[in-house]
């Protein structure tokens, strides 16, 4: 059995593993294709991980804001268009959203006077940004409800069958 680690600033995956109560021995074994040695490497920050193998975790630690985590902070793309998800209760989610939702339908119709020409004129260029940042903050707090969800149906919380029936529904 391997000893527990004494590290102080772990990474989200280590703190992943071990929330779970694993060794990295038994973590390679639930992650089917990952190694001791590779998730050592990964939680000591001696090599990052790939795209697959935070699936893999995501998937086998039933933790999908590894997902967010790893476009965040480690994708060099990401890191420049993904924001880092917080967790968030669903009630925390669901009145910041009403609360940006208010802002926007004040908003609307000055959004519409300022794009109706195609163009941003220089007077202009205040309110759009102010919108543009509100319009980001709804973008952040639909993120955030989805990964509750996949929290949840990861935890098995939700009804993964009724809720997939349902996805599936509105394609």
């Amino acid at each position: 059995m391997g000893r527990a680690s004494v590290k102080k600033n772990k990474n989200a995956y280590q703190l992943a593993r071990e929330e779970l109560g694993l060794t990295r021995e038994k973590a390679g074994e639930l992650l089917d294709g990952l190694t001791a040695e590779r998730i050592e490497k990964i939680e000591s920050g001696k090599s990052l991980a790939h795209p697959d193998e935070v699936l893999l975790m995501s998937k086998g630690y039933k933790k999908p804001e590894l997902c967010n985590y790893f476009c965040a902070r480690e994708c060099p793309i990401g890191e420049k268009y993904v924001p880092e998800i917080p967790p968030k209760s669903l009630s925390e989610i669901v009145l910041e959203m009403l609360a940006s939702l208010n802002v926007m339908q004040r908003s609307r119709e000055r959004l519409i006077e300022i794009t109706s020409d195609g163009q941003v004129e220089d007077d202009q260029v205040e309110d759009f940004v102010r919108i543009q940042e509100e319009l980001e903050r709804i973008s952040i707090t639909v993120e955030a409800l989805q990964l509750w969800a996949e929290r949840k149906l990861a935890e098995g919380r939700i009804n993964m069958d009724l809720y997939k029936k349902f996805k599936d529904a509105e394609k």
